[in-house]
């Protein structure tokens, strides 16, 4: 049998701002949306254009207030090949959380909490 994979979800709570702060910090592109007629929750995927790989933020509905995540360090990471023109966006975005500078990465994190690891690509 052979996996690949498909998609990582997140839940957001405001789903227009997560699809911007994507957008813009990463440069994914809508995909894909799904609401359903009752209107109790909805996704959208996001893509990179050049991977199959999806993000889906999930907004519901019925959910109040900011989510818990935990104290894991759950992350999706992400080459980039101008690394120091992301880390300037980034930096100019204030969203930058955490740099590792002796491992040559950093992590920003979106509206919602969650960490996206930023890492230079494998041609550099």
């Amino acid at each position: 049998m052979k996996f690949t994979i498909a998609h990582t979800n997140i839940n957001v709570t405001d789903l227009e701002r997560s699809v911007a702060f994507y957008e813009k910090a990463l440069g994914l592109k809508v995909e894909k949306r799904y609401k359903p007629a009752d209107g109790s929750f909805e996704l959208v995927y996001l893509g990179d254009g050049t991977t199959a790989h999806q993000i889906e933020l999930t907004w519901l509905r019925d959910k109040e207030g900011p989510y818990d995540l935990g104290d894991n360090e759950s992350h999706i990471a992400f080459y980039v090949e101008d690394f120091d023109g992301a880390y300037a966006l980034h930096k100019e975005m204030g969203c930058i959380c955490f740099e590792n500078k002796g491992m040559g990465i950093y992590f920003i994190e979106d509206p919602d909490g969650y960490w996206l690891e930023i890492m230079p690509s494998k041609k550099s």
